[in-house]
Order: structure tokens, then C-alpha cells, then sequence
């Protein structure tokens, strides 16, 4: 790409005139709801370890939003500073999430799974000053594991426990004041053009990055989702997939309350709580990995309410499998869109359901509005139709850069961001993805930092040399193979890879799933990791010369 600079105003001024920047907040859209629907149904928490369901009107979204942003305030919370929410599904995240960006400040979603390692770097390099913890979770005590690291990180000013009894509960710290800061729809203190969110990458090419999003990108995501898939207010959209992830925050949980529809939130996915949710809130949309859409079907097929309202499902993460999504047609009457995107350019590329099962299975989608695509060879010319190229992205959603790290390169002369991904595009401008120019693993729809395993692999005493590969999973999508080859008189087995994860608190979702040991790692004759030749033999179930074992 050109290393000429890119024109941020220029970029800005384009995407006003052609009408995907608008300059709306969401303070406006969640006040517009207040006003003319103030006793419609926003968000409907349902809770694994709960059986009562949790329900806010708009009106009490409003109210308890308006409560949270004093109290925020009050905590020496200023524009700019930034709010992190390590929640699960709960009402709470909603409610955190909009009062931070009411009084200016920055949000940033942080997963559930991440333990001590992944939670002290995002949080030392964000500097954040809030954070916002369940007390229990899973069985994790996630209050005890904040507080802990509140030790090491001066910046952190206030931990934020959600259930929480003592003086640090989110009751008494942020929503039970008197004080309201109110929604100013003409004069938010949180600029449409500024940083509202910022959320880490899975650090696969080494530490984690901060991708920022202004309210001008969110909401374009939200504009061109609502377009493709026909929604509007009178829609109610469940977001299983985890609101500490884009897929739930930005195309689900903002697309909802943008439309003034009903979000229902489901904190720990389970098929058969999953499918009667849907029926009983007459669920219309959702979007998450193939495995949510295979337990779905799974649980209709073994006698479970079909959910009859469902008609969409935004798919990504991974290629669907043509009878997965044929099957969802015929049993369910259910549309399953594909579609690509990334956490810096949000959903780029989306199959529209009229073309659903035709296009889903074959490719990834074509552009949203206010999206480019283009597919390009090494020297950056565009590629003919059927050829395999670097893909590159540009328009309306992407994100701002990378937080604290104006160094990494972003976008050329011409604002395209090149995004590690090989593609082709067909005669219709639908593209697939079908390789990566980075060493990138996903499973479950989630994106395992290879690098930071293979290093903490190098690290154990009996490894001499590591490569971490993805291999097949009808559920998953992918899982990962440790290929190791072991210091003399050594031995290393599942288990042992499973305590020296564990031993270095990484997250259960990152750690591998099979050992296979190797004599040597094929290389190239420069000494580069031949990864595609461990994916084969990963493929094959383990046939190299080695042993390997399979967690269940």
C-alpha cells in the first residue's frame, strides 16, 4: 500500500456527504425511546444462576442510566477516561456501557473468560480508572481477582462489583444515588467524531491491541445491518455471543437499542434455555458463531419449542457448513446470513437473506453500504473475479486506529486497511475467505492469540520448540494442536500442557486441545514453521509421528 498519509478529514467529510455519518448520538436515539415508548420492553436479562427474569422499560433504562452517569461523575470519572466492563450478558453492562459514553468517557469491554495475564495488561495499557466486575461468575470469583490486581495498577482508581454487598457493590456506588446526569442529545459531551469504545484484540501477532470506535462507526454498522436484514423497533434481538465481544456489543446490543427494539440478554449460552428464550420473547434476530446455530437446531430437533419469530441469523466467524444452514432453513424456516468482518472494520461483508441459501455457504457475503472491498496481489493491483489476494478494506466503519499505538500502519494514502486475510470474489462481488497472511486460530468464533501460546509453550521446561495449529471441529469451527518437540529425556503430555496454562492463568477458551509430538517442526530451508503441513496432519486426526491425546 502507499505510504502516503491518509486524510482523516477528508475520509470524515466523504462520509457525511454520502450520508453514513449523521452526527447522531446514542443518547438521542435511547431518549427518542424514552419519550414515545417509555414503557416498551429495552432490555430482558435472563441469568444462569437466577430463575427470575430481569426486565427494564425504556423508561427505567433511562432512569437507571441517567443515576450511573452521576455517580460516575462523582468518582472523578472525566471525558476521555476510560470505563472498563469485564460483565457477562447482564443488564448491568448495558447500563455502565451508555452512562460512560453519556458523561464522555470511553467503555471498554472486556471478555469473561480473561483471567490475571490477558485482564493486568488490557488494564495497565488502557490506564483505566473504573472497573466493573461480577463478583461471581462460573465459579470464578472475579471480585477477589480485581481486587488483586487493583494492587499493581495505580491508575485504577475504583473496582465496581456487580452483586456486591460491601461499600464497592454497584447498588450503592452507582445505582441507587439521587443524582441524575441527563441525556443532551444536542450538546453530548461524548462527540460523535470521538473515541466511545475501545476493545482489545486477541493479541495473534503479540501483546493485544486497542481497536477504538467512535460513535460515527458503531453507528454505521448499526445503519447497514438494520438495512440488509429489514429491522426495526418492533424487533427483538437475543444476544447470546458475549457483549465483551463486538459480534454482541456493536451488532447486537447497540443495534437494538438504536432501533428502540428489545434486546433479551442470555448470560451462559445453553442450547435448550437458548431455544425457549427465543420462544418465549418472540426473538426475531441474533447473531453468533456456527456452534450457537447447530445447538439450536440440535435442541428443536430433540422436541424444544421451535422459536417461531426467529427469522434471521448473522453468522461469522467461520465458514457454515452448507447442510447446517440448509437444515436451519427446512426445520426452523430460519435465514442464516454469512458474514466477515473484524473488530477494526466491524461487519464488512454480509449474504443478504433473500440470497441466503444460495450465497452463505460459498462465500462470506458481499460489502455493506458504506463499505469497499477490494482483493489485491502482493504489489497491491486488484485482482481479476476467481483469484486469491490480500484483502482490504475501507469506509464508513472502520476503526480509528489502534490505542496508544500510532506506530502500528493502518490505512494508505486512500484509506484502505489491509486486513491479514486472503479472499477472492465471485462475478457478483460476493468474496471468501480462504487463507490468512496471519497466524490466526478461531475457535468458537473467537480468535486464539497463537503467539502469545507458542511462547508460553517455549517456556516449559520440556519443550524445545512449539507450533500451535487450528484443525477441523463440526462445532467449533476449529480447535487447537500443540505440535512439540521435547527436550532430551522429556516428556509432555495433555495434562501437562493443561497445568502450565493453567499455572500461568490463561484463559480455559485458549488453551489447546491436543498434543502431538514430533521428532522436528517442518520447516522451509530458512528455517520458517511450515504451518500448513501441521494443519494437515492436525486434519488427519493425528497421524504424525507422535502421540497425541484429545481433551473431551
Amino acid at each position: 500500500m502507499s505510504t502516503a498519509r491518509f486524510d482523516a478529514a477528508a475520509h470524515a467529510r466523504r462520509m457525511r456527504a454520502e450520508g453514513h455519518w449523521t452526527d447522531t448520538v446514542y443518547d438521542a436515539l435511547l431518549q427518542r425511546a424514552v419519550e414515545n415508548t417509555p414503557d416498551k420492553a429495552a432490555i430482558v436479562g435472563y441469568r444462569s444462576d437466577r430463575t427470575e427474569v430481569r426486565r427494564l422499560t425504556y423508561a427505567g433504562l433511562g432512569d437507571s442510566v441517567a443515576r450511573a452517569a452521576a455517580a460516575l461523575q462523582g468518582l472523578g470519572v472525566q471525558p476521555g477516561d476510560i470505563v472498563a466492563v469485564q460483565l457477562p450478558n447482564w443488564c448491568e453492562f448495558v447500563i455502565v456501557s451508555l452512562a460512560a459514553n453519556r458523561i464522555g468517557a470511553v467503555v471498554n469491554p472486556l471478555m469473561p473468560i480473561f483471567r490475571e495475564r490477558e485482564l493486568g495488561y488490557m488494564l495497565g495499557f488502557a490506564e483505566s480508572k473504573v472497573l466493573v466486575v461480577p463478583r461471581m461468575f462460573r465459579g470464578h470469583d472475579h471480585a477477589a481477582m480485581a481486587r488483586a490486581l487493583q494492587k499493581d495498577l495505580p491508575r485504577l482508581q475504583h473496582v465496581i462489583v456487580v452483586d456486591g454487598d460491601g461499600a464497592d457493590g454497584i447498588d450503592r456506588m452507582l445505582l441507587s444515588g439521587s443524582t441524575r446526569v441527563e441525556a443532551t442529545p444536542a450538546r453530548p459531551l461524548l462527540a460523535p467524531d470521538a473515541m466511545a469504545v475501545v476493545m482489545f484484540t486477541s493479541g495473534t501477532t503479540g501483546s493485544p491491541k486497542g481497536v477504538m470506535h467512535s460513535t460515527h462507526t458503531l453507528l454505521a454498522c448499526n445503519r447497514s445491518l438494520a438495512g440488509r436484514f429489514h429491522l426495526d423497533g418492533s424487533d427483538v434481538m437475543l444476544a447470546c455471543s458475549p457483549l465483551g465481544h463486538m459480534t454482541g456489543y456493536a451488532a447486537v446490543m447497540l443495534l437494538g437499542l438504536s432501533l428502540g427494539g428489545t434486546v433479551v440478554l442470555q448470560d451462559v449460552w445453553e442450547g435448550r434455555r437458548g431455544v425457549q428464550i427465543m420462544a418465549d420473547e418472540g426473538v426475531t434476530f441474533t447473531a453468533a458463531s456456527t456452534p450457537f446455530l447447530n445447538d439450536i437446531c440440535e435442541t428443536v430437533a430433540a422436541g424444544a419449542p421451535r422459536p417461531s419469530r426467529l427469522r434471521n441469523f448473522l453468522c461469522g466467524g467461520a465458514p457454515i457448513p452448507p447442510v447446517l444452514i440448509e437444515r436451519a432453513a427446512r426445520e426452523l424456516e430460519l435465514k442464516v446470513c454469512s458474514l466477515w468482518g473484524m473488530t477494526e472494520s466491524l461487519s464488512s461483508t454480509l449474504t443478504e437473506p433473500e440470497r441466503a441459501l444460495q450465497k452463505s455457504a460459498s462465500s462470506d457475503g458481499r460489502s455493506l453500504e458504506g463499505v469497499d472491498i477490494r482483493i489485491v496481489d502482493a504489489d497491491g493491483r486488484p485482482l481479476p473475479v476467481g483469484q486469491t489476494g490480500r484483502l482490504l478494506v475501507r469506509g464508513a466503519q472502520m476503526f480509528m486506529g489502534y490505542y496508544k499505538r500510532p506506530e502500528i500502519p493502518t490505512f494508505d494514502a486512500d484509506g484502505w486497511f489491509d486486513t491479514g486475510d486472503l479472499a477472492y470474489a465471485d462475478d457478483e462481488g460476493y468474496i471468501r475467505i480462504n487463507g490468512r497472511t496471519k497466524d490466526v486460530l478461531i475457535r468458537g468464533g473467537e480468535n486464539v492469540p497463537v503467539v502469545e501460546i507458542e511462547a508460553l509453550l517455549y517456556q516449559h521446561p520440556a519443550v524445545a520448540a512449539a507450533s500451535l495449529v487450528g484443525y477441523p471441529d463440526a462445532r467449533l469451527g476449529e480447535r487447537g494442536c500443540a505440535f512439540v518437540v521435547l527436550r532430551p529425556g522429556a516428556t509432555f503430555t495433555l495434562a501437562d500442557l493443561q497445568a502450565w496454562m493453567a499455572g500461568n492463568r490463561v484463559a480455559k477458551q485458549y488453551w489447546p486441545e491436543r498434543v502431538e509430538i514430533l521428532d522436528e517442526l517442518p520447516r522451509t530451508p530458512s528455517g520458517k514453521v511450515q504451518k500448513f503441513r501441521l494443519r494437515e496432519i492436525a486434519a488427519g486426526g493425528g497421524d504424525g509421528p507422535g502421540d497425541h491425546a484429545e481433551s473431551p
